[in-house]
């Protein structure tokens, strides 16, 4: 990860003025989609960066150990050995971010990982996912269990109803918790995005979770769009909001804080997409996975699908990728 971010006590200064033009915010994402996409070599080598950022992610009412441990070998050999050795690139260590899962299914994704000699980090998420209508005290025990069953990243959901009425401060305050709750582990702050009403709100509440300050610890070191559960999950309006947001903390403070999309990323071209737009509002240098992650769990398959053609000149068929 980055430099921790030190957090601040809470400004509500920095947020009592805040205006969003949502029609100039539109029209610029609608521009985004409208670029032209790299190609050949430039398309292969976006997307090799694209599975570096991924946190793969089963969070499913059915998961089980097994898939759980398919998940991480899956982790571990993102892209089919002889493609990667086609393209020079079988020994740069290429593997996604992290396998984000349940806090109940840590430990095997834990253990899996640990047998399997990987360094790759295992996220949880935890709060109350998805909803975060739990009770703070329960928030921060199970956050502290998954800490403990081994998770080095917890993804935490926030209260939307604190945004909705406009309880800044409670919202820093909860945030402020479960930050402290995750002791050494880095946090993702889940601000569900398509519940939050607009899109003012969501620039107050990725501007409150970054606040959100712990003394000598910190506050948020990722702010994320959505769950995956939501109706709307992440959206490139959104998005350009939250970088705002993003590059806005980086000035007042000089900390940089992370950014992860998640929920209905399923193809490569949206993959670049948010590269790009990432590029565009932030730089090059929050294009790495202590900057980066994409929340997903069908958009490696088609990563792998394109790298395929990419190598063979031909469509894989479903026996081709039978781990994807």
């Amino acid at each position: 990860m980055a430099a921790r971010n030190a957090g601040t006590e809470l400004e509500l200064g920095w947020i009592s003025k805040v205006y969003v033009n949502p029609p100039a915010v539109v029209r610029h994402a609608e521009q985004i989609q409208k670029w032209r996409t790299v190609k050949g070599n430039w398309q292969a080598a976006w997307l090799l960066k694209a599975v570096t950022c991924i946190d793969l992610t089963t969070l499913s009412g059915d998961d089980t150990p097994s898939n759980v441990h398919r998940l991480c070998f899956k982790a571990k050999h993102p892209i089919r050995e002889d493609l990667l050795k086609a393209m020079d690139m079988h020994d740069k260590g290429i593997t996604v971010a992290a396998v984000c899962v349940y806090p109940a299914r840590v430990t095997d994704a834990v253990n899996t990982l640990k047998a399997a000699g990987c360094s790759i980090p295992v996220a949880s998420v935890a709060a109350g996912f998805p909803s975060g209508q739990t009770p703070l005290e329960t928030k921060l025990a199970e956050i502290k269990l998954a800490v403990q069953y081994g998770a080095r990243e917890i993804d935490i959901v926030i209260s939307r109803s604190l945004v909705l009425s406009g309880q800044w401060e409670g919202l820093y305050e909860e945030i402020r918790q479960c930050r402290e709750a995750c002791g050494e582990a880095h946090m993702k702050t889940i601000l569900a995005t398509g519940e939050l009403g607009s899109l003012a709100n969501v620039y107050k509440a990725s501007m409150i979770a970054m606040m959100a300050d712990l003394y000598f610890l910190s506050g948020s070191d990722f702010i994320k769009t959505s769950t995956g559960k939501e109706v709307e999950n992440a959206t490139l309006p959104v998005g350009v909001v939250m970088m705002r947001a993003i590059k806005e903390f980086y000035w007042q403070t000089g900390f940089k804080v992370g950014f992860k999309p998640a929920g209905g990323i399923r193809t490569a071209k949206e993959a670049i997409t948010w590269l790009m737009l990432v590029k565009e509002e932030l730089g090059v240098e929050w294009l790495k996975p202590e900057l980066f992650r994409l929340g997903a769990s069908s958009l490696l398959e088609d990563i792998e699908k394109q790298i395929f053609h990419h190598v063979t000149g031909s469509y894989a068929l479903q026996h081709d990728l039978a781990m994807a």
